[in-house]
């Protein structure tokens, strides 16, 4: 009976490594994580970020609303030139996602309200191209968390990995032992997504929320310095699971829901 327990255990901690799922999650499925968009908008001038703002809060933000999505909108913390915008579009599904597709193709409320956005001539973009992200939530943290009003900044972090084995447990590392630990140092989560469709293939994303940088510098040291990320780290199932860190500090627009 104990050599049964035991390799039924042992059969378990493998599934958590080799797919990233967490203990803790139950039986939750797919379905019910949130699906994510993060788009960067790449714009040619400082000007087009007001006529890309009202599209997005003019047409596309009362489709949203529609269907139950919300609408994250940041700019860089150092401005840089030329300017991008990055904006987060948080489904309920992966369903959802593809339902708007749908809607933005015959929804005649949309197109009348994205009509003159539609109609600016090609001389004159909104933006020269823009990057989009596809990502499931993690099961440690499956819906966003709404930041606190007095957010004044943003980390987003892109983790890329060495190959497909190294990122699933790099997300398993997440969900069993890295998350908690975030919480408890004051690296507060607003989202964690495992990155299905994008650059940097295979790479996970997320992004926490601080008060000010202050608060930042602070934090990240507690969580270098705990006892706790020293001996997660030190095990052998998480070696070699990040390969390259990308980094970037966001400030929210005045139509950011997030």
């Amino acid at each position: 009976m104990e050599r049964r327990n035991f390799l039924k255990s042992t059969a378990t901690i493998a599934a958590v490594a080799a797919t990233g799922t967490s203990m803790a999650s139950g039986q939750m499925t797919a379905s019910e994580n949130e699906f994510y968009e993060f788009r960067i908008y790449q714009l040619p001038g400082g000007g087009e970020k007001t006529t890309l703002k009202s599209y997005l809060t003019g047409a596309l933000l009362p489709l949203f609303q529609k269907l139950g999505i919300k609408l994250g909108a940041f700019e860089e913390l150092d401005k840089e030139e030329p300017p991008k915008v990055y904006t987060l579009f948080v489904y309920p599904s992966a369903d959802v996602y593809f339902r708007l597709q749908k809607e933005m193709a015959s929804n005649s409320d949309y197109l009348s309200a994205a009509k003159s956005y539609f109609e600016l001539p090609a001389a004159k973009p909104v933006f020269d191209r823009y990057e989009t992200f596809l990502m499931e939530a993690f099961d440690g943290i499956p819906k966003l968390k709404l930041p606190e009003k007095n957010r004044g900044l943003f980390e987003l972090r892109t983790y890329e990995s060495y190959n497909e084995d190294a990122a699933r447990r790099k997300v398993a590392m997440f969900n069993n032992e890295e998350l908690p630990l975030f919480e408890q140092v004051g690296l507060h989560p607003v989202f964690f997504g495992k990155i299905l469709a994008g650059k940097l293939m295979p790479a996970l994303m997320y992004m926490v929320w601080f008060k000010d940088m202050d608060e930042r510098e602070a934090n990240w040291g507690k969580f270098g310095g705990s006892a706790e990320w020293k001996t997660m780290s030190g095990k052998v199932i998480y070696a070699d699971t990040v390969s390259k860190v990308h980094k970037k500090f966001l400030v929210p627009t005045d139509y950011s829901q997030i």
